[in-house]
Parts: C-alpha cells; sequence; structure tokens
C-alpha cells in the first residue's frame, strides 16, 4: 500500500507553513508563486500555449488564490504544445534564460540551419558543439541536431554571435 500526504507529518507540517497568518508575508508562498511562474515562463519559451493571465498573476494575487485552500493539487496546471498537441512536458529547471549573464540563446529553424550550414560549408557536427544536459538545452528541451545562434555582448568580449549544435 501506498503512503499517502497524510501520513508524512513534515508534509503535512510544510503544506501549513505555505498559508499566510494574519495577513504576514511568508517566504513559503513567495518561494512557491517564483516556482510556479517560472515553470510557466519556461512552459511557454518551449511553444507550449500558456495563458497570460497566469503570467500576470502578481504576488499578492497569487496568495489570495493560495491562501484560502493550501492544497498542493491546486499548484498544478496543464498545458499542450501549439504545434503539436500530443507532445509533453519533459523536466523543468530554473529559468536560466532570464540571468543576467546568460549569453541570449536562439533556436534556429530547419530552414535558417539549411542556410547557415550552407553559407559556411559545413556540416552541423563541424559546429562547436553543446550537450544536451547543458542547462540551455535542458531549458527548452532541445534535442540532437538543433542549432543554437549563441550572441554575447559584454565589455570584455564585445558583441559577436556563434553557432552551437546540441549532440
Amino acid at each position: 500500500m501506498e503512503p499517502s500526504f497524510d501520513d508524512v507529518p513534515e508534509v503535512v507540517g510544510w503544506m501549513s507553513s505555505m498559508v499566510d497568518r494574519g495577513g504576514r508575508a511568508s517566504q513559503e508562498s513567495h518561494r512557491l508563486f517564483l516556482a510556479r511562474r517560472t515553470a510557466l515562463e519556461m512552459l511557454r519559451d518551449r511553444g507550449y500555449s500558456v495563458p497570460e493571465s497566469e503570467l500576470a498573476r502578481t504576488l499578492p494575487e497569487f496568495r489570495a488564490w493560495w491562501a484560502p485552500e493550501p492544497e498542493i493539487e491546486r499548484l498544478t496546471f496543464s498545458t499542450f504544445l501549439a504545434s503539436d498537441h500530443s507532445d509533453k512536458v519533459n523536466e523543468l529547471l530554473v529559468n536560466i534564460s532570464t540571468h543576467a549573464l546568460k549569453p541570449k540563446h536562439e533556436v534556429l529553424t530547419a530552414e535558417e540551419k539549411a542556410r547557415l550550414l550552407k553559407k559556411y560549408n559545413v556540416q552541423d557536427s563541424q559546429l562547436p558543439r553543446m550537450l544536451e544536459t547543458d542547462p540551455v538545452a535542458r531549458y527548452y528541451g532541445l534535442g540532437k541536431g538543433t542549432v543554437l545562434k549563441v550572441t554575447y555582448d559584454s565589455e570584455l568580449t564585445g558583441n559577436h554571435v556563434t553557432y552551437r549544435c546540441i549532440f
């Protein structure tokens, strides 16, 4: 018989600590708010359909929605890939695409990839590589053979573009 959340006092205590008591801001509800919003942003960036109202929800609005019934099941959401309704969501990480030190990464379409390879007369295996396990590749859910345009802009290196192929 599989244990339920009710059988684990730590989980029950953790869940009850999510409730804002007496109007005080709770660090836990703030973390849940950020985690949920980050997950929704990553899904949107991966091409999934995410309602703008979910992304626009503020922390006070989240707390007003969450506090009356703080149940983990209420944090779940369902979405689909805009171009393929059968595609499923895989793991989600921290929203690395918004980090200040991370260069801009753009996924090339098949046509853009073909033009790039033709322009430089190379095969995708000759491009600099990025592992499938790289945080950026994992964030966007990229697979082998996908090419990224990486734009760097810093005082030290200046503004320059390079390309990476996922392998």
